[in-house]
């Protein structure tokens, strides 16, 4: 059989595409799906334990693709409507869009496809999934919005990723139950806790722009971060509610501290006049912390099954 070559023209036009799609998932921050996925799985592997329903390689598989499909849809969402915004701010305006590196179309065609992959992933999985997967789109792609109104928008995106866990719950077991709730409460306290954080970044850009709203913006750097404290103190609290509801051992436990510990690391490295750390705070040890919370329920699943 002959042999078959690229021509130089569909060579370019390869690495092009590889080159956007790099780009694409520059844009979309994919290696962040890091703070999501652990408590999607964790959802995943209680929601088994309580219901006593196996977990099959289709599960698992449809449910990774619910969550790359829905937490791609957000973020090029959100690059979309954010983008004359983000051109106007120092910190953002490199960003893919503004910046020229990609179009508002490419990121459109982005939207779409990992739309279609959620919405099939939800199709496979049940038809309860398929059922509220229009909820979680609109939960997941309006937060974009909220900060153009509330100062509590950093809760939106919180209830945004809190879905995983209970869609992976649903995915597993076909119904809801509190501690699929209660999962969904632990990541909105989280990741709106340490999005508090984040947003003292913008500090002095939203005083002067009304356009958008923030927490510290509302009440000050010093007040957020006590809100931020707190809503992390919460979130330890109903960790220990949900071992304790859901029978859960030693390992689980050993988890929940080492959550503990590397909270109050996060909330000691940045103070309301300094920031400078405030990428080690949100990107590594919240990344440390979603892990560690994994391994150690999957640790307790496999020693007690």
């Amino acid at each position: 059989m002959p042999r078959t070559h690229l021509s130089p023209n569909g060579k370019w036009l390869n690495n092009n595409m590889l080159r956007r799609l790099r780009m694409i998932l520059e844009m979309i921050r994919f290696e962040h799906t890091i703070f999501a996925l652990p408590f999607a799985l964790i959802g995943m592997l209680l929601a088994s334990r309580q219901s006593g329903v196996a977990i099959s390689a289709h599960i698992v598989l449809w449910i990774l693709a619910a969550m790359v499909g829905a937490r791609s849809a957000a973020m090029s969402f959100n690059r979309l409507v954010d983008a004359p915004l983000d051109a106007q701010n120092p910190r953002t305006k490199s960003r893919h869009i503004p910046s020229g590196l990609l179009t508002r179309g490419q990121v459109g065609v982005f939207l779409i496809v990992s739309i279609g992959l959620f919405e099939m992933a939800a199709w496979q999985l049940n038809a309860l999934c398929l059922l509220l997967s229009p909820v979680a789109l609109f939960i997941v792609l309006g937060y974009s919005y909220t900060k153009r109104f509330t100062s509590l928008c950093h809760l939106f995106l919180g209830l945004g990723t809190g879905i995983a866990p209970i869609g992976a719950w649903v995915a597993v077991t076909g119904r809801l139950s509190l501690i699929a709730l209660l999962l969904g409460l632990v990541v909105l306290l989280w990741i709106g806790g340490f999005d508090i954080i984040y947003a003292l970044q913008d500090y002095d850009h939203d005083i002067q722009s009304s356009a958008m709203h923030s927490l510290p913006k509302r009440i000050g750097k010093a007040a957020a971060l006590w809100v931020s404290r707190t809503m992390h103190a919460c979130m330890i609290t109903v960790l220990v509610l949900i071992g304790s509801l859901a029978h859960l051992h030693s390992p689980y436990y050993i988890g929940v501290l080492l959550a503990g510990i590397l909270i109050i690391w996060e909330q000691s490295l940045v103070k309301p006049d300094d920031i400078r750390r405030v990428n080690v705070a949100f990107f590594t040890l919240n990344g440390w912390i979603s892990v560690c919370l994994f391994v150690c329920v999957l640790l307790d699943s496999v020693m007690h099954l």
